[in-house]
Parts: C-alpha cells; sequence; structure tokens
C-alpha cells in the first residue's frame, strides 16, 4: 500500500527535502557539518599563495562534487556546501564569487565567470509571516526552498551577474556584466540587464 505523501516527507531527512526543493532546517546537524566542512576547505583555499598549485586542486577536489581537469578559480572563493557543486573541465571562475549550493549546481565545460559572480539556489517567501518561523526556544529560523541551477558548456558570465534559483542556460551563451537572471537563457545568445533578455542570437 502505497503511503500518503505527507508520510513520505516525514521519513525524508532535512538534506533529502532540501534537494526536493521542500522546506527544510538548515540548522539540521548534518547539513551544519556540511557547512563546516565546506568553509574550513574554501578558507584553507582563500588563504594559499596562487603558485601552491597542487594543493589549490587538491582542495578544489575536496570541495566539489565534481572538478574538471583543467579548472582555474580564483581566490577569493565562497560557497555554502560545496559537495552540490560541479564544474566542467577547463572552466575559469574569476574572483569573489559567491556558489549558494543549497541545491545543485551544475557548469560545463569551457566557461568563463567574472568576478562577484553569485549563483543563487534558494528562496524565501515573500511574505514575512510565511518566511518566519518561531521556534519553541523563542528564536527564529526561516522557510526556505531550494531549486538547481544548471549552465551549459561554453558560456560566459560577465562580472557582478546574479543567477536565481531554478535557471537553465543553455550552450555557447554569453551573459553581460551585471545582469540578473530570472528567466531560462536558450543555447547560443547574447542576453544582458536587469532583468535579463535576450539581445540576439549567437548562431552562424
Amino acid at each position: 500500500m502505497a503511503r500518503h505523501p505527507l508520510t513520505e516527507i516525514s521519513h525524508m531527512t532535512e538534506k533529502e527535502k532540501m534537494l526536493a526543493g521542500l522546506p527544510y532546517n538548515s540548522r539540521d546537524p548534518e547539513l551544519l557539518q556540511m557547512y563546516h566542512t565546506a568553509r574550513t576547505l574554501f578558507q584553507e583555499y582563500n588563504s594559499l599563495a596562487s603558485a601552491e598549485t597542487a594543493r589549490r586542486s587538491e582542495l578544489l577536489s575536496s570541495l566539489f562534487a565534481k572538478k574538471g581537469k583543467g579548472v582555474w578559480i580564483e581566490a577569493p572563493f565562497y560557497c555554502d556546501y560545496g559537495k552540490l557543486i560541479s564544474i566542467g573541465a577547463n572552466t575559469f571562475v574569476n574572483a569573489s564569487c559567491f556558489f549558494l549550493d543549497n541545491n545543485k549546481i551544475v557548469i560545463g565545460q569551457n566557461g568563463l565567470i567574472g568576478p562577484y559572480v553569485q549563483i543563487y539556489t534558494a528562496g524565501h517567501p515573500l511574505k514575512a509571516v510565511d518566511r518566519i518561523v518561531k521556534t519553541p526556544e523563542g528564536t527564529s529560523r526561516y522557510k526556505t526552498v531550494t531549486a538547481p541551477v544548471r549552465i551549459g558548456d561554453n558560456v560566459w558570465i560577465g562580472g557582478n551577474t546574479s543567477i536565481m534559483p531554478g535557471i537553465r542556460i543553455g550552450n555557447d551563451v554569453t551573459i553581460g556584466a551585471g545582469s540578473v537572471v530570472t528567466k531560462d537563457l536558450p543555447d547560443a545568445v547574447l542576453a544582458y540587464g536587469n532583468p535579463c533578455k535576450i539581445i540576439r542570437s549567437l548562431k552562424e
């Protein structure tokens, strides 16, 4: 006999809820351990001299779910958990990027990601009454839901761009600096603006 969906949810871990896009408790011990581990790794990474390439590569391999050959990330770099990030071969990430990986962030190969790019996978209810949850201890926590972000191959994202939860960006896309990407982008387009809009096709 099939279980009721509410029963299914009650048997899920907080991490499983997070990845399923359901409200979850970010102060769950498993998630906190992932959070602390990520910070230990990227704090060491950010403190290393640029010439220490072997140790830098080792730290990124420990931090991420997948790191392709030739990935280069300028310090400082920040993320939430790290283990939900996959980056394809030869992708370059410039300084001061923040990847908020409360769900999966998958970036293809041969990418160029400018400085201060922010990739978000988490969101909150718009109304404060729905967003703020009072705990029995008298403190507050905040209702959060997530959606993955997927970025294709050969994508150039200009500096200071923000990518919202659930966005899919196709292959061979160029996004102008300072954009706020709120909608999916198909293959081979130039797009920019706030909100980000398709300007023209880049297909030959």
